[in-house]
C-alpha cells in the first residue's frame, strides 16, 4: 500500500520561507517510484483544493501562476522524496498542504488525476 507522508509546515511571517517535504513509503518499488508524477494541492478554508505545483514522471514540472517563480520542486528519486522550497511566503499562501502521487497524469494539477494522498500540513502565513 502507497502512503505519502508530508512534514515541514509550519508558521512563518509574510516573506519568509518554508520546505515542505512528502516521501513515498509502504510497498514501493524503486523503479514505480521512478515512474509516479508527484504535485502538492493546497486547500484554505472555505476554497476548493487547487494544484500548486506538480512534476511528471519525466521530469517535466508545472506551476500554478500564483506560485510561479516563488516555489521550486525537487526530487529525491534515492529518497523516494518529493520537497517543495517555498519563497516569499504571502499571507495568502496560508493554507492546508497535501502532497498527491499517481502512475498515470496528464493534467498535472488537477486533483482528479491524483488517487493517493497525504495528509496534509499546515502553512501559516502572517502579515
Amino acid at each position: 500500500q502507497v502512503r505519502l507522508v508530508e512534514s515541514g509546515g509550519g508558521s512563518v511571517q509574510a516573506g519568509g520561507s518554508l520546505n515542505l517535504s512528502c516521501e513515498i513509503t509502504g510497498y514501493i518499488d524503486n523503479r514505480y517510484w521512478r515512474s509516479y508524477s508527484m504535485a502538492w494541492f493546497r486547500q484554505a478554508p472555505e476554497k476548493e483544493r487547487e494544484g500548486v505545483a506538480a512534476i511528471h514522471s519525466d521530469g517535466r514540472t508545472s506551476y500554478s501562476d500564483s506560485v510561479k517563480g516563488r516555489f521550486t520542486l525537487f526530487k529525491d528519486n534515492a529518497k523516494n522524496t518529493l520537497l517543495m522550497q517555498m519563497i516569499s511566503l504571502k499571507p495568502d499562501d496560508s493554507a492546508m498542504y497535501y502532497c498527491a502521487a499517481d502512475p498515470q497524469t496528464t493534467d498535472l494539477l488537477s486533483l482528479y488525476e491524483y488517487n493517493h494522498w497525504g495528509q496534509g500540513t499546515q502553512v501559516t502565513v502572517s502579515s
